[in-house]
């Protein structure tokens, strides 16, 4: 193959109105109004800011892009926090048939991903072989916390849901780490976007805090972990987490140290901080190798086409270059080699087979 793939490893998609049950409006959980310019649950809306939130805009806007594929990942409101178990499976499980469905459809454009919620791990687990061994789907979102069964909330790494990743690691799973519902846990005021542009980096510097010191990177070596939005608290707050972990031991027993993640081949960040100083310095801490291309369309916190941002689809790496922070070798690595590989990992039967897919 000698073109360079561009493939975007954090994407959005959401269904039609007409797509979407009625109980899932009747019950609050989910729906998209039929002008299709809000997406709302019970007491909350949200404007759908950009035409390629579905699928032939979103085709459009890829091709007018250069964008090859996307890793389409599930919709942040459908990680069932707070829900009735039952209506919380019939919820996820539509998710996750609507993912599977448009990656049959559009096997040239899209992987999609599926979602379980860690508060029952039994039923997780059969979704997880449901969505793999019958839907053929290989990349596991789950969110950054949860709330359990007597609605206290977790860091999904939790260690009560190993069952999961042994499950992920049977299977050779890609896994999405994605933060949301911070407002739920979080004791402050919901004003300013507070919990999109600060609490959503603190819950992925979480989640990756307690991944690390478990270990998990080194326990299930068949699970590749991406964390969303760079994992950018993460990267700054590193010498904090390994001055702590050095200066109280007493506070982590049987732990992992940090530093022994840092750089871990099982361990990805995207693309997305939004300035070239936060890439230098994910690129610094764990090598362009651990870093794959996310643009987080359509969202507005996407790398989206704006003049008002003076912005557009892979204009972070295209900064970086000009600025001598990356070289186009790692560049084209970011775009296409890094995706495939957390994808994939080492089965160079699957990369081949993706590979093929996407170029039809």
């Amino acid at each position: 193959m000698t073109r360079k793939l561009r493939i975007n490893g954090h994407s959005h998609l959401l269904p039609y109105p007409e797509e979407i049950p009625d109980f899932m409006r009747e019950k609050g959980i989910f729906w998209v109004d039929k002008d299709r310019k809000f997406m709302l649950q019970k007491d909350w809306s949200r404007p759908v800011t950009d035409s390629s939130f579905f699928l032939h805009d979103k085709l459009e806007w890829m091709a007018r892009y250069n964008i090859d594929h996307a890793v389409v990942l599930n919709l942040s409101q459908l990680y069932g926090n707070g829900l009735r178990v039952e209506e919380m499976k019939q919820a996820l499980r539509f998710q996750n048939d609507f993912n599977a469905r448009m990656q049959h459809e559009n096997p040239s454009k899209f992987t999609c991903g599926f979602v379980v919620h860690p508060g029952f791990v039994r039923s997780a687990c059969w979704e997880i072989e449901r969505c793999v061994e019958t839907l053929g789907l290989q990349l596991l979102c789950l969110p950054t916390h949860y709330m359990d069964s007597i609605g206290t909330w977790r860091c999904v790494f939790d260690v009560e849901n190993e069952p999961i990743f042994e499950l992920a690691n049977k299977y050779n799973l890609a896994v999405e780490i994605h933060p949301y519902d911070g407002e739920k846990f979080i004791k402050l005021e919901n004003t300013s976007w507070r919990f999109h542009l600060i609490w959503m980096l603190a819950q992925c510097a979480d989640a990756y805090h307690f991944f690390t010191l478990n270990g998990y990177q080194e326990k299930y070596p068949n699970m590749r972990t991406c964390f969303a939005h760079g994992g950018q608290l993460a990267q700054i707050n590193l010498g904090r987490r390994i001055q702590g972990f050095d200066g109280r031991p007493d506070l982590f027993e049987g732990k992992h140290h940090p530093r022994k993640a840092v750089g871990h081949k099982n361990i990805f960040f995207d693309t997305l901080v939004h300035d070239t100083g936060g890439l230098q310095l994910l690129i610094k801490n764990q090598g362009y190798k651990q870093v794959l291309m996310g643009l987080d369309d359509p969202y507005p916190l996407g790398e989206m086409e704006s003049a008002k941002q003076s912005s557009y689809p892979g204009k972070i790496l295209d900064l970086a270059i000009e600025q001598n922070l990356i070289t186009e070798v790692e560049r084209d690595a970011i775009w296409q080699d890094n995706v495939i590989q957390w994808l994939c990992g080492d089965d160079e039967a699957a990369k081949k087979k993706l590979i093929n897919r996407i170029l039809n």
